[in-house]
């Protein structure tokens, strides 16, 4: 009859030959080793994801007010947001495609500053400095596409 084999306390196999025991702790070893690994991993990509902006802030609204150097927003919590535009600003028109179309079909198009609109939906990476926001990104979408991309999503009685 064979002996089976139990684990101890000390997590070695007890009752086996020295080569099941090896065999067993370098088992052991490797496992715990891809448990380290996939937790170090882990908090590094969360870390990663963390810290991917630096110091930017993200503002994201709508054009109430557009002054020849600055520009203010209106967030969804209702906080009127103002922001330094720099002349080294990025502008993107976002485009929206027509009902039908596949989702990832939306367009990014340069832009300047004229492109940009009172109600207008926007998305400004910027840098605080100061005390104030400088815009180094903005990314937006035309008022009147917004309205039709969310009448064309509202279903007709």
């Amino acid at each position: 009859m064979k002996q089976r084999l139990r684990p101890s306390r000390n997590l070695t196999l007890v009752g086996g030959n020295e080569a099941v025991t090896a065999t067993a702790r370098g088992t052991m070893e490797k496992t715990m080793k891809a448990k380290w690994l996939t937790l170090t991993l882990a908090l590094a990509f969360a870390g990663g994801a963390a810290f991917a902006h630096g110091n930017k802030v993200h503002v994201k609204g709508t054009v109430e007010k557009i002054d020849g150097g600055s520009l203010q927003v209106r967030t969804p919590e209702g906080k009127t947001v103002a922001v330094k535009l720099l002349a080294s600003t990025v502008y993107i028109l976002h485009t929206r495609t027509k009902p039908g179309d596949a989702p990832d079909a939306n367009e990014d198009k340069p832009a300047k500053l004229s492109d940009l609109a009172v109600g207008d939906a926007v998305v400004i990476h910027a840098t605080p400095k100061d005390g104030n926001l400088e815009a180094e990104e903005i990314k937006f979408s035309a008022a009147s596409s917004n309205k039709m991309a969310s009448a064309a999503s509202k279903p007709k009685f």
